[in-house]
């Protein structure tokens, strides 16, 4: 039987390794999975032409040096915005789709909300180094959720993140992230969410491509996570599982049993 093929996109600051270490042992000897680094990160500074293109047209690169003419793809956070992108320019050689909390969901449709999240966003580019990160992590999660503190020392590519960061910031207010053909994406979807991230952020992005995209959408609530302990990371077993269904879905792979799940932590798109 072939392997079951993805790749796995990070987000703006763990490595691909670090974030999917883990999520990697637990799918299993037959998935060939591969947790790409985002190419913002190749040079030490992000490339003045930075877009999600850049991303795109990475991620075809890895796809094609495999000989890989379909997979399965996944992203989180900032990768989960590429891999909407992707979804959207190169739907013919995409399985499925596995979004865990994208960042940016396109400009379109916001709700009050939203909107006024997004003012604070931009409001961190204003920030000095020292308080960007820790403003940026609070807008992620709910009021109440206390944040680890930063480690010290922070590694080497931490220096990295914040600039990175202010490109994905910046590329989302211009990008055309193409709705018709978002639109007519007919492969499964499959959204992971935090219920401790911020409901305006996350979950309103979840709302929007539930109600207006994808057919096929199944949101699955993780209640004591957020974004930045996401599943991938602290429950790779049940994310691991979640997600062989979702492929199985898509028609490729063993048939798996359905993940025992409480019907209160699961949401249906």
């Amino acid at each position: 039987m072939e392997p079951i093929r993805t790749i796995l996109l990070p987000g703006s600051v763990l490595p691909a390794q670090a974030a999917y270490g883990g999520l990697i042992a637990a799918l299993g000897p037959d998935v060939e999975a591969i947790a790409k680094d985002l190419e913002l990160y190749t040079d030490d500074e992000p490339p003045a032409d930075w877009t999600l293109d850049t991303e795109i047209d990475g991620v075809l690169r890895e796809a094609d040096a495999r000989g890989w003419e379909s997979f399965h793809l996944a992203g989180y956070s900032g990768g989960g915005a590429v891999a909407l992108a992707f979804a959207a320019k190169h739907p013919e050689r995409l399985l499925s789709l596995a979004l865990l909390e994208p960042a940016w969901a396109g400009n379109w449709d916001w709700s009050p909300a939203h909107t006024a999240l997004w003012k604070q966003y931009e409001q961190l580019e204003t920030l000095p180094p020292e308080q960007f990160m820790p403003a940026f992590m609070r807008l992620g999660v709910k009021p109440d959720v206390a944040l680890p503190p930063p480690a010290d020392p922070p590694p080497a590519w931490m220096a990295k993140r914040p600039a990175g960061i202010r490109a994905f910031l910046r590329t989302f207010k211009t990008y055309d992230l193409e709705r018709a053909r978002l639109a007519a994406f007919r492969q499964p979807v499959f959204f992971a969410l935090g219920g401790l991230s911020n409901p305006d952020d996350y979950g309103d992005i979840a709302s929007r491509l539930s109600r207006v995209f994808f057919p096929d959408f199944h949101l699955e609530v993780f209640p004591k996570r957020h974004h930045f302990d996401p599943p991938h990371r602290i429950e790779p077993e049940r994310l691991a599982e979640l997600l062989r269904r979702h492929w199985a879905q898509a028609g490729v792979g063993a048939v798996v049993e359905p993940v025992e799940t409480d019907p209160l932590e699961t949401h249906g798109g």
